[in-house]
C-alpha cells in the first residue's frame, strides 16, 4: 500500500534549503510563491503542446483533403506533373518533417525547471510532521475528524477540505506510529466519506484493512470482527482478512471458554483492556495545559481580578518615558505577568522579522544529560538570534527592555526570534535551570536565567496562547504587545509557578521574539532578600 501526498517546493535565493519546512510557517509562505511559479511553467508546457498539436491537425487536414480527391482518379492526379513531383516531395521530406515535429519533446524546458527546484522540496519528515500537527491539534482542541475534514475551523479566511485519501494518509501516518487510536478515527472518516460517495483513489478493502487491525490492537475484538466480516464481502480473496478472520474467531471461541469459570475481577480486567482512549504520555500536565490552551480551567478568581490593574509606567523616571510613559496592564498576580501594550511598532518588527528570515532553523532545546543543544518534538518552531550591532532596530528594542524592567540587558541572551510551523508548539517548560542542571548555563558565564521578555509579533487567529499550567494562567497573542516575568525570585531561588508552555497554532501565523535576562549585572537592580521565596 504506496501511499503519496504531492508537496510542491520552493526555488530559494541561497545555495542550500531549509530542512524543516512543517516547522515554520514564514518559510512555508515561500512554497505557494514557487508552486505559482511552477503551475505557470507547466501552463506553458501545456500550451506548446497544444500548440503543436494545432500544427500537427493542420497538416492532416490539408493531406486529407488532397488525398480524398487524388483516390478519386489516381492516374489523371499523378498525370499532372506539378502533383507528380509534390507527391515526391512529401513523401520525401515533409512525412520526415511531421515525424520530427511529433517526436519534438516539449516538456524540457518544465522538466528543467521541475528538476532545479525538487532539490529544495519538503521532504518525508515535513509531510509527517505536517500530518502529526494536524492530530496534535485534534487533540489539544477537541476537534473531531469530520470538523477538521469539513474545514471548519476558527478564523480561517481560505476554507479547506480534505479528501478520503487525504484522511486515510492521516491514520497511515498514526498507524506507522503505532498510534492505534487516531488510526481509528481517520480510518473511520475516510470510510464515511467513501460511503457518502465521494470518488477515490483508495478503496473500502484497503482502509477496512487498517480499520479492523487498529480496532483490535485497542482490544475490540467484536468490532474488529465486525469490520473484517465487511471486507471479506468486498474481497472474499482478501489473504490477510482470511486469517484474520480464523484467528479472531478462534481468540473469541477462547474467550468464552474462559468466561465461563471467570471471575468477576477477570471480567473487570477485560473491560478495562477495551477501553480506548489517546495513549498515556510523558506529559504529566498535558490535561490542564490543553484545557487552558482552549481557554478552560483558568483560576482567576473575581477577587483577585480586582486587584489586577492598568497604568502608565514611565521606568522609573526613566527620561524616555516621562513624557510618553509605556502602557501597562497586569495580566497574573502569582507569579506576577506583566503585559506592555503598543511596545513595537509594525516597522520594528517588520525589520526583526526581515533580519531573522533567512536564518531560521530548527529550534532547540537544552539537553540536561549532555548539556548541549538539540532539537526536540516537543518543540515545533524555527527560531534565529539578532545581535545588537546587526542593526539599529535591535539595539534600540535591547535598550527599551532595559529601560522598562530596570534590568541590566548587557548579560542577556541575544534576542531570539521564533516563527511556529504547522501547530507549532512549546509544550510546558521552564525558561531558568533547575537545580539538576547546574551547567545548563555555564558556558554564559552569566548566572540563570532571571527573567523573561517576550515580545508578540503577530496576532494568531486560533490558538497560540501562552500559558503557565501550575497557576490556571493563560496570555494570548497581541501584535505589538510584550509580556514580562520573572523566573527567580529575589533570593535567587527558581519560581516553579513560572513553568509554561506555547500552546499549538491551530489557524494563523505566529511570530515572537524573546530576551532571556541573566542573573549577573543585576546584583544592585534587583538585590537578594533574606527570604528563600521572596
Amino acid at each position: 500500500m504506496i501511499w503519496c501526498i504531492l508537496i510542491i517546493g520552493i526555488l530559494l535565493p541561497q545555495s542550500l534549503a531549509h530542512p524543516g519546512f512543517f516547522t515554520s510557517i514564514g518559510q512555508m509562505t515561500d512554497l505557494i510563491h514557487t508552486e505559482k511559479d511552477l503551475v505557470t511553467s507547466l501552463k506553458d508546457y501545456i500550451k506548446a503542446e497544444e500548440d503543436k498539436l494545432e500544427q500537427i491537425k493542420k497538416w492532416a487536414e490539408k493531406l486529407d483533403q488532397l488525398t480524398s480527391t487524388a483516390t478519386k482518379d489516381p492516374e489523371g492526379f499523378v498525370g499532372h506533373p506539378v502533383n507528380a513531383f509534390k507527391l515526391m516531395k512529401r513523401l520525401n521530406t515533409e512525412w520526415s518533417e511531421l515525424e520530427n515535429l511529433i517526436l519534438k519533446d516539449m516538456s524540457d524546458g518544465f522538466i528543467s525547471n521541475l528538476t532545479i527546484q525538487r532539490q529544495y522540496f519538503p521532504n518525508d519528515e515535513d509531510q509527517v510532521g505536517a500530518a502529526k500537527a494536524l492530530l496534535r491539534l485534534q487533540d489539544t482542541y477537541n476537534l473531531d475528524t469530520d470538523t477538521i475534514s469539513k474545514g471548519n475551523l476558527p478564523g480561517v479566511k481560505h476554507k479547506s477540505f480534505l479528501t478520503a485519501e487525504d484522511c486515510f494518509e492521516l491514520g497511515k501516518v498514526a498507524y506507522t506510529e503505532a498510534d492505534y487510536y487516531h488510526t481509528e478515527l481517520w480510518m473511520d472518516q475516510a470510510l464515511r466519506q467513501l460511503d457518502e460517495g465521494e470518488v477515490s483513489t483508495i478503496d473500502k478493502v484497503s482502509v477496512l484493512d487498517y480499520l479492523s487491525y487498529a480496532v483490535y490492537q485497542q482490544g475490540d475484538l467484536d468490532k474488529a470482527l465486525l469490520l473484517t466480516k465487511k471486507l471479506l464481502e468486498l474481497d472474499p480473496e482478501h489473504q490477510r482478512a482470511n486469517g484474520n478472520l480464523k484467528y479472531f474467531e478462534y481468540i473469541m471461541a477462547k474467550e468464552k471458554d474462559v468466561n465461563k469459570s471467570a471471575s468477576d475481577e477477570q471480567s473487570d480486567q477485560k473491560t478495562t483492556m477495551k477501553k480506548k482512549g489517546i495513549a498515556v504520555d510523558y506529559l504529566p500536565e498535558r490535561q490542564k495545559y490543553e484545557m487552558l490552551c482552549r481557554g478552560e480551567g483558568i483560576k482567576m478568581t473575581p477577587r483577585r481580578q480586582k486587584k489586577l490593574f492598568c497604568r502608565y509606567h514611565d521606568g522609573n523616571r526613566n527620561p524616555k518615558f516621562i513624557l510618553a510613559p509605556a502602557k501597562q496592564e497586569d495580566e497574573w498576580d502569582k507569579p506576577r505577568i506583566i503585559r506592555f501594550h503598543d511596545i513595537i511598532s509594525d516597522a520594528e518588527i517588520e525589520i526583526v522579522k526581515d533580519l531573522a528570515k533567512p536564518r531560521l532553523s530548527r529550534a532547540t532545546v537544552h539537553d540536561p544529560e549532555t548539556g548541549k543543544l538539540t532539537t526536540a518534538q516537543y518543540r515545533v518552531s524555527k527560531s534565529a538570534w539578532l545581535s545588537g550591532y546587526e542593526d539599529p532596530v535591535v539595539s534600540r528594542i535591547n535598550m527599551r527592555i532595559q529601560d522598562l524592567t530596570g534590568l541590566d540587558v548587557s548579560t542577556a541572551e541575544e534576542l531570539q526570534v521564533a516563527n511556529y510551523g504547522v501547530g507549532g508548539q512549546y509544550e510546558p517548560h521552564f525558561d531558568f535551570a533547575r537545580k539538576d542542571e547546574p551547567d545548563a548555563f555555564k558556558e554564559l558565564g552569566t548566572g540563570n536565567r532571571i527573567a523573561t521578555w517576550l515580545f508578540y509579533m503577530s496576532d494568531v487567529s486560533a490558538g497560540g496562547a501562552t500559558v503557565f499550567p501550575e497557576v490556571g494562567a493563560s496570555v494570548w497573542p497581541k501584535k505589538g504587545t510584550a509580556v514580562f516575568w520573572y523566573n527567580l525570585f529575589a533570593s535567587g531561588e527558581g519560581d516553579y509557578s513560572t513553568r509554561h508552555a506555547a500552546c499549538p497554532v491551530l489557524v494563523g501565523n505566529k511570530w515572537v521574539s524573546n530576551k532571556w535576562l541573566h542573573e549577573r549585572g543585576q546584583e544592585f537592580r534587583r538585590p537578594c532578600t533574606l527570604s528563600e521565596l521572596e
